[in-house]
């Protein structure tokens, strides 16, 4: 069990589970010369068994107790007390080797940390993540369903997302009230980038913003008040959730071609 007390404010759910934890290094299958970044190691659980196998892991640890512990216990550990959300991965990045990311995020913010990964999408090779088992179907959500909305479009369109098993709360300290996932995301290469990465984003959440509503309805405000998508080859009477994600990518091409905003 921790040696310290979980946080709420932390969304600290620490994971006592040996065979639990073996089954995500096994998911994780690290090599020696890996970068590895870890997202909230707590007291270092995880930490521990992937330390055995890769000589590179940076821990990135909010929590100033759980950090000193970890210090003491780790002294080859690249430690770093901060949010993960304020830390720079272009910094931690080489052009040898991709970083892949790993960790038992905390739930409330584990949007934030997904977005973050994809604005750093061409820094990072995976992720293996415990999430919300609710959020791991929004993410892995097929389209025309109600899972099918922001985080699985901008998923499936910059990684290869498979969710790998479902873990009981009996496993953690304390024991939350959900049910947890380990999802894998394998990030891709050859997508948009630049200008267009950015519109493609806003157009999506934009699209989504207004479920219920036609895309029509939905594309009708900020940035987008003025464009006309009748000229887009989409379906404007279509809602979000009807749509592929070659839509989104006609959408954000037909947009960026007709707003100076733009433009590269």
């Amino acid at each position: 069990m921790a040696s310290i007390k979980p946080l709420r404010r932390f969304g600290q759910n620490y994971l006592i589970d040996k065979n639990i934890i073996n089954k995500i290094v096994n998911e994780i299958a690290p090599q020696h010369d890996d970068k590895i970044i870890e997202i909230g190691p707590g007291t270092g659980s995880l930490t521990e068994e992937l330390l055995k196998k890769v000589n590179n892991i940076t821990a990135v640890e909010i929590d100033n107790r759980a950090s000193e512990i970890l210090s003491s216990k780790f002294q080859s550990l690249n430690l770093i007390n901060d949010d993960f959300l304020d830390i720079d991965l272009q910094k931690l990045y080489n052009a040898k080797s991709k970083l892949r990311i790993v960790g038992n995020i905390p739930y409330n913010i584990t949007s934030p940390i997904l977005f973050k990964l994809i604005n750093n999408n061409e820094f990072v090779s995976d992720a293996v993540l415990m999430v919300q088992f609710e959020v791991a179907k929004r993410i892995t959500g097929k389209i025309g369903t109600k899972d099918y909305g922001i985080l699985a479009v901008l998923i499936k369109y910059f990684c290869d997302a498979r969710l790998c098993f479902k873990i009981s709360p009996n496993v953690f300290h304390p024991r939350p009230k959900v049910y947890s996932a380990i999802i894998h995301l394998f990030f891709k290469s050859g997508v948009l980038t630049g200008g267009k990465k950015e519109l493609f984003i806003k157009i999506v959440k934009t699209s989504f913003g207004k479920r219920r509503k036609t895309l029509k309805n939905s594309l009708s405000n900020g940035i987008f008040e003025k464009l006309n998508f009748s000229n887009s080859g989409i379906n404007l009477s279509l809602r979000a959730e009807q749509l592929s994600i070659d839509d989104f990518v006609n959408l954000t091409n037909f947009a960026f071609d007709n707003l100076d905003e733009f433009e590269n």
